[in-house]
């Protein structure tokens, strides 16, 4: 199919990612989910742990932290 993503996993598109920093500056991918909202409801439930690390969620192909 044309113009079709082809990041998946397991046959499924999974375009976003939560992204985990940690307190020296690496960067390390969590996760890839279907939708932002999946996303960020798991990014926002890591930084409720109360660790010095960063979670935010970002689209494949781009890197923009918060």
């Amino acid at each position: 199919m044309p113009g079709r993503n082809t990041m998946t996993d397991s046959g499924a598109v999974l375009p976003w990612l939560v992204i985990r920093q940690d307190d020296n500056g690496n960067r390390y991918r969590v996760g890839r989910y279907a939708t932002r909202d999946e996303a960020q409801k798991i990014a926002d439930g890591l930084d409720r742990h109360g660790h010095k690390q960063l979670y935010w969620v970002e689209r494949v192909g781009q890197s923009a932290h918060p």
